[in-house]
C-alpha cells in the first residue's frame, strides 16, 4: 500500500492523531431529525453524548459531530438551529472524553464556535469552496481541516478521478493562499456526492490511490451509502457488512480515516486490513525507511 502523505493529522489544541501503522475511524453522530439512516435517534444533548461515548469505547478515534443533514433533498437548517444542535454536545464531549472531535459544518461561524467549544477538526463538505473563511479559521487556530470534493451544484468533468483533482486543487488553492499548515490537511473524496450511480462510486473506489498523489491523507465515507443498498439490496440500517467491505477495501487502496456509523464492525475490519497489509513484502525503498 502507498500511502504517500505525512503520518499524523495535525489538529486544534495542540491535539492530532497518527496515521501510519492502522487505520483510524471517524465516528457519525448526527444531532438531527433528518439524517438518512439515523435521523433522529440521537437527537438530544444526552442521547449524542451517550451514543458519542459508545462509539469512543467501541475504538473510535474522533467524533464528527454534525447538526444539519447533507442527505440528497434535506431542508436546510440556519447557522442559529445548527449551533444549538452541536454545541452543547462538543462542550459536554470536551470534557468527558480525549477523543478528537470534529464539527461537520461548512459554516465558518459555526467552525469557530464549535472550536471554542473544543472541537479539535473542521470537516468541511464543500472543500472550502462555499465559505472560503474556514481556510483562515483553520489557519488561526491550528485546527484540522478535511476538504470534502463534491459535485453538487456545478458542473463536472466526465472522468471521476479528473473531477477529483480539478475540484480539490481549488480547495488546496485557497488553503494554501490561508497559509493552512499542510500537516492539518486531509482530502475526503466525497462518495456519494453527486456521485449518483453505484459504477461511477465504484470507479472511484477502484482509482481512489490516483489521489494519494495530491500528497495528503484520505479519509472516506461510503458508511450506508446508497450505492451500496443498490449492490446489496439491502436498506441504509442494513449496509454496515457492506461498508465493512469497502473499508478493507479502501484501506488497501492507502486511505487512512473511515467515517462510519458503525464503529464496532469497522474496527474489526480494519484490524484485518491492518495486519494484512504489514504482511505484505516491502519493497527496497520501504525497507530503507
Amino acid at each position: 500500500m502507498n500511502s504517500g502523505t505525512s503520518g499524523y493529522w495535525r489538529a486544534a489544541h495542540g491535539c492530532g492523531i497518527a496515521l501510519e501503522g492502522r487505520g483510524r475511524l471517524m465516528a457519525i453522530v448526527n444531532v438531527t431529525p433528518d439524517s438518512f439512516s439515523d435521523g433522529g435517534r440521537h437527537f438530544s444533548v444526552d442521547r449524542a453524548v451517550g451514543h458519542a461515548l459508545s462509539c469512543v469505547a467501541e475504538g473510535a478515534d474522533i467524533l464528527d459531530i454534525g447538526g444539519e443533514s447533507t442527505r440528497p433533498g434535506a431542508t436546510p437548517v440556519s447557522a442559529a438551529e445548527e449551533q444549538d444542535r452541536v454545541l452543547p454536545v462538543i462542550e459536554r464531549l470536551a470534557r468527558e472524553t480525549d477523543a478528537l472531535i470534529s464539527i461537520d459544518t461548512y459554516r465558518a461561524r459555526t467552525a469557530q464556535l464549535a472550536i471554542a467549544a473544543g472541537a479539535h477538526i473542521i470537516n468541511d463538505v464543500h472543500g472550502l469552496q462555499r465559505e472560503p473563511e474556514i481556510a483562515a479559521l483553520a489557519s488561526e487556530t491550528g485546527a484540522g481541516l478535511c476538504i470534502m470534493h463534491t459535485g453538487r451544484g456545478r458542473d463536472r468533468l466526465a472522468d471521476v478521478v479528473a473531477d477529483q483533482f480539478d475540484y480539490l486543487n481549488r480547495s488546496l488553492s485557497i488553503a494554501a493562499a490561508a497559509n493552512v499548515a499542510r500537516e492539518t490537511i486531509v482530502l475526503d473524496p466525497g462518495f456519494g456526492f453527486a456521485k449518483e450511480t453505484v459504477e461511477e462510486n465504484m470507479a472511484l473506489m477502484a482509482r481512489c490511490d490516483e489521489l494519494l498523489a495530491l500528497g495528503y491523507p484520505l479519509l472516506v465515507g461510503t458508511s450506508r451509502k446508497r450505492f451500496l443498498g443498490t449492490l446489496t439490496g439491502r436498506d441504509a440500517g442494513e449496509r454496515d457488512a457492506a461498508t465493512a467491505a469497502t473499508t478493507v477495501l479502501l484501506r488497501m487502496k492507502g486511505a487512512s480515516v473511515f467515517r462510519v456509523h458503525n464503529v464496532a464492525i469497522n474496527r474489526d475490519a480494519l484490524a484485518i486490513a491492518d495486519a494484512m497489509i504489514a504482511a505484505e513484502p516491502k519493497t527496497g525503498e520501504e525497507q530503507v525507511q
